[in-house]
């Protein structure tokens, strides 16, 4: 089996495209469904952002994995396989591991160096553990991608390269003033109580804001929120919450608006906020974090409406300088994957290794039983010691192979070493195979809750 990414990114499809393909939640959970039941893959994880969607896999045949992958991303995404086709990346064995470290650590991002991915990969790989779609190559691949990203922000000064898009997207609103000069004593309303939601009204606390609102169709979540914001110890800004059918009148007193909901329609008109206008001087700042769009791209020919979206993101931070830092998280990026590889090779023989001292064991046994037979009157101790004694001469014979197999075996090209093994001791298939099935069973419950 090998591993297989399927995806699109901003880099690789317009903004258009990306905010038809989104995936709602239920739509991950049965796109991992409908992914194991296709007859290529053995495991799936699918890791969905406001910018990407990619489907890994674990599969035995790679054309018949990419065309499998291919048509499920564009049976759920909701655009045809021939329009989806242009814009679709495929990453194979390491170069799949290595896009997943680099994604991990920043390198791919919308802005270089932000660190929310994490949590996106975090919440991937628990959507495939919940489901039981993540096996022991992807859970073992989550999680080691996630270490590679904490040791890139760690390590290195990649956080300057970078930032958050709620961030990125506020300085963008400024436009070349200092954030916090210009969200001093700003009224802001944020619309949704979701992640992105809530690090949106941290950073708007951070930033110096008066007050901020929250609307949200779930008002438990939206007062929750609320009561981050305002406990004590917190950023002490005025916070408060409302249903999301009293927006349109926050919306006349709001200064600064960041919408992310998880809406599949737009949440503000451009008749909605062109009525928020009316009758008012000051200018409206709007974010709209959402994917697809929570805000009426028609809004931003208002007068006195500036709106910064994901598209408008994307053409600025392609212009964004790169920080030095990032040459060395490419470094601790191929080193990962080279330690990534080497480590799965030496435990695809593992199986075969411990099948094969299982065989001995039992070869010593039945001699030993043998030999009890042909001479009755050895007493305990001179059976334990005939017993001792054939044990370590097997052992000491096996045990330099064994110890250079594995080592051969995490060498790029050494998974044959195994078929070899299996061969020279004519070991039985199944016997390995139930050695493997005990590992992954032990892999998923030792994975399980480590998210």
């Amino acid at each position: 089996m090998s591993l297989l990414v399927v995806g699109l990114s901003h880099r690789s499809a317009p903004v258009s495209v990306l905010e038809r393909a989104s995936l709602a939640p239920h739509t991950q959970a049965k796109l991992l469904q409908d992914t194991l039941a296709a007859e290529p893959a053995a495991e799936g994880a699918v890791l969905a952002t406001c910018n990407r969607i990619e489907l890994y896999a674990d599969v035995d045949k790679f054309h018949a994995g990419v065309a499998e992958l291919s048509t499920l991303l564009a049976q759920h995404s909701g655009v045809g396989l021939e329009e989806l086709t242009p814009y679709l990346y495929v990453h194979y064995e390491d170069r799949a591991v290595h896009h997943l470290f680099s994604v991990a650590c920043g390198l791919d991002s919308m802005v270089v160096g932000e660190g929310q991915i994490l949590g996106q990969i975090k919440d991937a790989l628990a959507l495939g553990q919940e489901l039981h779609t993540a096996g022991r190559l992807l859970n073992d691949l989550f999680q080691q991608a996630l270490r590679v990203g904490k040791r890139a922000h760690s390590e290195t000064g990649i956080d300057r390269a970078g930032q958050s898009l709620v961030t990125f997207g506020l300085e963008q609103l400024a436009d070349g003033t200092d954030v916090d000069d210009w969200a001093a004593g700003k009224r802001a309303l944020v619309i949704g109580a979701g992640s992105m939601s809530s690090l949106a009204a941290a950073t708007l606390a951070r930033s110096g804001v008066a007050e901020i609102v929250i609307a949200n169709r779930t008002a438990a979540r939206a007062e929750r929120l609320v009561q981050i914001l305002t406990e004590p110890g917190s950023t002490g800004v005025a916070a408060r919450a409302v249903d999301m059918v009293a927006v349109g009148d926050e919306l006349t007193r709001a200064d600064v608006v960041v919408s992310c909901t998880g809406a599949t329609g737009l949440v503000l008109t451009g008749e909605a906020v062109e009525t928020a206008m009316a009758g008012r001087t000051a200018p409206l700042a709007l974010l709209d974090l959402a994917m697809p769009r929570d805000i009426d791209a028609a809004a931003h020919r208002l007068p006195g409406v500036r709106l910064v979206d994901i598209e408008s993101l994307a053409e600025a931070s392609a212009d964004a300088p790169m920080a030095v830092d990032v040459d060395q998280v490419r470094s601790i990026v191929s080193d990962e994957v080279a330690a990534f590889g080497a480590a799965q090779r030496a435990a695809h023989i593992t199986p075969t290794v411990v099948a094969l001292r299982t065989m001995a064991a039992d070869v010593v046994a039945g001699e030993v039983a043998r030999l009890e037979g042909r001479l009755p009157g050895l007493d305990d101790k001179q059976r334990a010691e005939i017993t001792q004694t054939v044990r370590r001469v097997v052992d000491k014979l096996l045990h330099a192979p064994t110890v250079r197999v594995k080592q051969l075996a995490s060498e790029p090209g050494g998974a044959g070493y195994a078929d070899a093994l299996r061969t020279l001791f004519d070991l039985d298939p199944e016997t390995v195979a139930s050695v493997s099935r005990a590992d992954l069973n032990d892999a998923d419950v030792k994975n399980r809750g480590r998210v």
